[in-house]
Order: structure tokens, then sequence, then C-alpha cells
């Protein structure tokens, strides 16, 4: 695809825009707007109208591509491109009038990311990258943390909202985290999680039960900041294999030693 740069700042407006109209509405918001999908699965019409602004955006962009959107506004069919969009990702943090949350989208180009946006909405800070791009934050290149012991490390996770059938094995990797490393920090947001590994605020993330739109975009983002990211086994379905590893490599491999033997 040609001009993946410029596609990438119409893509930065757009999830600003979007980052505008959350904060906005959630100066007002009542909890009476707020929809039950699950267990501890919740979504608003905030969540579906900021999609429905992201899709129709996009689309003008990108005529031909489909779509993989948490709130299913608009769907994929075999399309060789394919935006993931998550319009409002830390729904729950969001709900409470908690940051972070943010607006996260990625274009995918069959199995590969290779454009990736996270705009953490109450910071107004935009994370982005490109295919073959260094990494930025608001127009200022970004990299991974240096350090290279899990010791030394500020880790990020995020607890199960409603799979909890690997808890036990989850709850005793957290134990020894917290014990061997400099702390833990759950921020409600896998997306801004990623973020923040790849500008150096925290070394790694782990967490299971994701979804597409939650990781996408900030995986290409670690990636294109120096970081590394896998699946819990070290391999690479981590965009649908709703687990995965992000650190800023130097850890890498202690760290996932570590997830691995605990799941």
């Amino acid at each position: 695809m040609e001009n993946l740069e410029k596609l990438t700042s119409d893509v930065c407006a757009i999830a600003r825009s979007t980052g505008a109209f959350l904060c906005s509405e959630r100066k007002d918001f009542s909890p009476s707007r707020v929809e039950v999908k699950g267990l501890n699965n919740y979504v608003s019409d905030v969540d579906r109208n900021a999609e429905r602004q992201i899709v129709t955006a996009l689309r003008r962009l990108l005529p031909e591509a489909g779509f993989i959107a948490e709130e299913g506004t608009a769907t994929c069919s075999n399309e060789r491109y394919r935006w993931v969009v998550d319009p409002l990702d830390g729904t729950t943090n969001f709900i409470h009038g908690l940051a972070p949350y943010a607006v996260s989208i990625a274009l995918m180009d069959g199995k590969e990311v290779i454009l990736g946006v996270v705009y953490e909405a109450v910071a107004g800070e935009c994370f982005y990258a490109w295919k073959g791009s260094k990494a930025f934050l608001n127009g200022r290149e970004i990299s991974v943390s240096k350090v290279t012991t899990v010791e030394n490390s500020l880790i990020a996770t995020g607890f199960p909202y409603y799979n909890f059938q690997k808890i036990q094995r989850y709850m005793k990797s957290l134990t020894y985290f917290m014990q061997r490393s400099q702390g833990m920090r759950r921020l409600g947001s896998a997306a801004t999680d990623l973020a923040y590994v790849a500008c150096g605020r925290v070394e790694a993330f782990y967490e299971y039960s994701l979804q597409p739109w939650d990781v996408a975009a900030g995986s290409l983002i670690v990636a294109q900041a120096g970081g590394r990211v896998s699946d819990f086994s070290g391999g690479d379905n981590y965009i649908f294999g709703q687990e995965l590893v992000s650190t800023n490599a130097n850890i890498h491999e202690e760290f996932l030693g570590i997830v691995e033997s605990y799941f």
C-alpha cells in the first residue's frame, strides 16, 4: 500500500476526534446509558456512536476495506484489508469516570498489521506507527525502556472480566511478579498498556482473554518501538489467540519463560 504515513496521519485525526467525543460524552454520562453484554462486560450508546463515527470516517479513507469492530457496527467478508477497531477500550473505566480509556484502530493486510493508532483520550496522547516506521507519541519518536531484568521492571497486566478458567494459574503468576519485580499495574485498558510498553513507562504487559481490537494497534506500536510481542508460547498468534506477552525485548525471554511456567 502506498503512503502508509499519510494514511496513519488521517487515522490519528479520526482517533483524536473520537477521543474528544468520548470526553465530551463523559461529562454528562449516566449509568442508565449502560447495557450488560455479559458477565462484567458492558457497552453504552457512547461505544456504539463512537464506533459508527470511526467506521464512517475509515470507509472514506479506504472504501475497499472490511472491519473487525468490537460493537459490530461493521463487519468483514474476506477483504484483503481489514480495519480492527475498538472505539472505547476501557469501557468500565469510562463508566466510572476513571482514566485511562482509549480509541484503538489498526489496519491489517491479510494477517499482517500494517498501521496502528492508540489514542488515550483523557491524557490526549496519540501513539502510532506504520509498517517500516518508528513509533511516535504526539509527533515525538518513542522507544521501549532499556531495563534488562524482570527484577528491575514495572509490569502491567489485566484481570480477567469473565473468563476465569485460568484464574488460579494467573493468580500464581501475579504473586510471582509482585514479589520479584518493581511492581504491578492494572490500568483497565490493554491498548493503553501496550502503548505504555512502547514508550518505556512499563517494561512488560501480559494478559489472557483478549480480543483482536484490544491488541492489534498496540502490538504494532510496541514492535516499531523496539519491543517484542508474542503469545504465551512465544509464537505469533497474539492477535486472534486471546493471549499476549509484550516486553521491551531485553527481558522477553526471561519474562516469557516465567509466564509459560504458569500457563
